[in-house]
């Protein structure tokens, strides 16, 4: 799936976006950590949903500061993202990961780009940095250790 979260021209509707997409990843997170076979593998993959956590913490901050009700769920694309996990599992750990790794590649997409919105404060910018670097690193363990497995 291709975001379009980031290209929101309102800075109201990106943290919104962000925020049922971090809710979408949340949902795709256990979802994964349900249907791994590896302990192991599930133990990380918990680590990094606590990731997922904190940047829901810090967006509904500034849905707060910007005055607007932050979503307490993810939305219709939830079904894709947790129906990419479930279709996975009929082929084991490691095409669950890969399914993960194309979930993390629009969440790094979508952080990208709001680092960029033009009305993004700098303390929301460093954030959005941060989280799109959380990002990559899920990214980055879920290919290579899929590649592994």
């Amino acid at each position: 799936m291709v975001t379009m979260v980031g290209n929101e021209s309102e800075i109201k509707d990106l943290v919104k976006n962000l925020l049922f997409l971090e809710h979408d990843a949340i949902a795709a997170y256990d979802s994964c950590i349900e249907r791994l076979d590896s302990r192991e593998l599930a133990s990380k993959i918990t680590v990094f949903k606590e990731d997922h956590l904190e940047h829901v913490q810090v967006l509904k901050e500034m849905a707060r500061e910007l005055g607007i009700e932050a979503p307490t769920e993810g939305d219709m694309k939830q079904m894709l993202t947790t129906g990419k996990i479930a279709l996975a599992d009929m082929m084991g750990d490691a095409a669950i990961l890969k399914a993960m790794k194309t979930n993390e590649e629009d969440t790094v997409t979508a952080y990208e780009r709001a680092a960029r919105h033009e009305d993004a404060i700098p303390a929301s910018k460093a954030f959005f940095m941060k989280a799109r670097q959380d990002e990559e690193k899920h990214r980055a363990w879920m290919e290579t250790t899929a590649k592994t497995l």
